[in-house]
């Protein structure tokens, strides 16, 4: 039984683990995204997200602790000028995980993980949001239509 067993060992040692998770999280930070097996992709996610919230703060306290998970100078310097200012509206869920079918040589079940504000294809094809009247219910009032041809004659 796997009671209270939170985090995929990913078949390692934790200082494998951890370094791994670490280069993943970095090439994931500099490159915007990479592809790896799904396992390792949810394992990311739950790395990386909390690095990245804490990068909404621009304190020196937060760039120490981001570079104590990171250990690559590059990775944070990109994360706290570029990824940061980008997502700071966003509540969370700054990555999204796409599978992408089998391995070739394992049939290892293989996925895109990639930061969500940063894919150009994505954010040009999703569509605009317009604002619309309020539906309602009652008959409008003769004022609200009055008011518009007013509005027309007076031009």
């Amino acid at each position: 039984m796997r009671h209270n067993k939170a985090i995929n060992h990913l078949g390692r040692k934790s200082g494998h683990r951890k370094a791994m998770l670490a280069n993943m999280a970095c090439s994931l930070l500099l490159h915007k995204r990479i592809e790896t097996t799904v396992a390792k992709a949810k394992a990311l996610r739950t790395y990386v997200e909390p690095l990245i919230t804490k990068s909404k703060d621009d304190s020196t306290h937060s760039r120490r602790t981001v570079f104590s998970y990171l250990k690559q100078k590059e990775a944070v310097t990109e994360l706290f000028r570029t990824i940061a200012p980008k997502i700071a509206e966003r509540p969370g869920g700054y990555t999204r995980i796409l599978k992408t079918g089998f391995r070739v040589g394992d049939a290892a079940d293989m996925a895109i993980i990639e930061l969500v504000d940063f894919n150009e294809a994505a954010l040009a094809s999703a569509p605009k949001k317009e604002a619309k009247k309020p539906a309602t219910r009652r008959s409008r009032s003769k004022k609200a239509q009055e008011a518009p041809a007013a509005e027309e004659k007076a031009e």
